[in-house]
């Protein structure tokens, strides 16, 4: 039989060992992070019933889908981790305790066009809270401070959490007559930093039979510019034509009070009334995250309040807010803007240990109590000559070689060599244990993102 030429498949991410390190080291400050808030982990299958995971359906969602028949089963790959996550809560309602709190780290799958940091299987890292037919409004406020301490985390510091909330927006048009046209409004407002005010306006009249002069109020309104205490102001100036309008501004003003507590600094936050996200899915807060120095990437983390779940599995009310990064997505753009830190280790293990007696008894042995310390160690018994041995560690980004031989054991000592300072001591095997894990500490020390 012919060979075939290895290939990914386009749309496909493939990462070698050391980037892989990178996003293993990003994923692992998101669980941190989130289950600082009380959120547990959640996994899903890949794969569900179509019938199921396609409950609301239709429209794009239908074309990108991955569908395919096993025997008499019609089955597809999950698009986003939201769906499953509504089965999961309709199904196990009686098994859980609410308000429930979950993340969830998982690959999805959308059969899109690929292309420059679009993939067709990519992660994505969501958490959601959901409630059992109420949700405090608390929650909506502590996502940002979730949001801020994450990208913190990961050694960010020049973006910004813009929020809104959709009853303001919803408010807001039906008190101009257009609620009908609210769902197309917002769609071309969401253009208005792509293509400008005016071009917006001529949209709205000319497209939608929007009057001119509500198009006027409808660009004012959406500019409506300054700190978030001015945008506050404005707002509460046009307070009392529409209830849903009012009650949505006394939700934002709920979220902007408790964000100091929760430790977002003013510069990191700001409210822009062009924020609507998914137009038929979120119902009160709603949230976008962008890069200051990098607006072209667009939003990296977004979410938004829900009111009802898992209407399509159940008749229950399970309300919720959540959030969800592009994972895949951010890691390509931040690694194609040389954002991602080269200092930090990415090497499979912290020593290589190169035994050179026979015997492997003592170098195995020492390998069992470096792993007994922490410290991840490798033997390397190949029949190798010693300077490939060495540049296999080199290659490899090792940073810490054990030579162990006969005068080493005799003498109950170690040899080991630091790999980027080529400082060689011979120390017994807990001194050495302790000067590595204190070099491992201060190599760890940085964040995974530089600015």
């Amino acid at each position: 039989m012919a060979k075939q030429t290895p290939r990914t498949l386009s749309g496909f991410m493939e990462l070698l060992p050391a980037p892989q390190r990178q996003m293993e080291r990003i994923m692992e400050i998101l669980r941190e992070t989130y289950s600082l808030y009380g959120f547990t982990p959640l996994d899903t299958p890949v794969i569900e019933s179509s019938e199921v995971l396609l409950a609301k359906g239709g429209g794009e969602t239908e074309k990108q889908i991955y569908r395919f028949q096993k025997g008499d089963a019609d089955l597809s790959l999950r698009f986003d981790l939201t769906v499953p996550l509504a089965k999961y809560v309709a199904l196990h309602y009686s098994d859980l305790t609410f308000p429930f709190r979950r993340f969830q780290i998982g690959k999805v799958y959308r059969g899109e066009r690929a292309q420059r940091g679009r993939f067709r299987e990519f992660y994505q890292a969501d958490i959601d809270v959901i409630g059992d037919g109420k949700l405090s409004i608390l929650n909506e406020a502590e996502i940002p401070a979730i949001i801020y301490r994450t990208f913190s985390a990961l050694g960010l510091k020049r973006f910004r959490i813009r929020v809104n909330n959709r009853k303001i927006l919803n408010g807001f048009y039906a008190s101009l007559g257009l609620s009908d046209k609210a769902g197309d409004i917002m769609r071309t407002v969401d253009k208005l930093e792509k293509i400008g005010p005016e071009k917006v306006q001529t949209i709205l009249t000319e497209d939608f039979a929007v009057s001119p002069e509500a198009a006027r109020e409808i660009i004012g309104f959406i500019s409506t510019g300054g700190g978030t205490e001015e945008v506050l102001s404005a707002l509460e100036s046009r307070r009392g034509p529409n209830e849903t309008f009012d009650q949505g501004l006394d939700e934002l003003k709920t979220v902007v009070r408790y964000l100091g507590a929760f430790g977002v600094p003013a510069e990191n936050f700001n409210l822009d009334l062009t924020i609507a996200r998914g137009l038929d899915y979120y119902t009160g807060t709603v949230y976008e995250t962008v890069l200051l120095d990098h607006p072209e990437i667009g939003s990296v983390c977004s979410g938004g309040r829900y009111d009802n779940l898992a209407e399509y599995y159940t008749e229950k009310q399970l309300p919720g807010v959540g959030i969800s990064i592009g994972l895949t997505r951010l890691f390509y753009v931040l690694g194609e803007q040389g954002m991602l830190n080269p200092e930090l280790p990415t090497a499979p293990a912290d020593v290589l240990i190169l035994p050179m007696t026979e015997d492997l008894s003592a170098a195995i042995a020492l390998a069992t109590q470096l792993r007994d310390n922490g410290v991840r160690a490798q033997l390397h018994c190949e029949e190798k000559k010693f300077k490939q041995k060495i540049s296999y560690a080199d290659k490899l980004g090792i940073p810490y070689v054990i030579f162990l031989g006969e005068d080493e054991i005799s003498a109950g000592v170690v040899a080991c060599k630091d790999m980027a300072t080529g400082e060689q001591t011979k120390l017994d095997a807990g001194a050495t244990i302790y000067r590595i894990k204190a070099g491992l500490d201060a190599r760890n020390k940085g964040f995974v993102i530089r600015e």
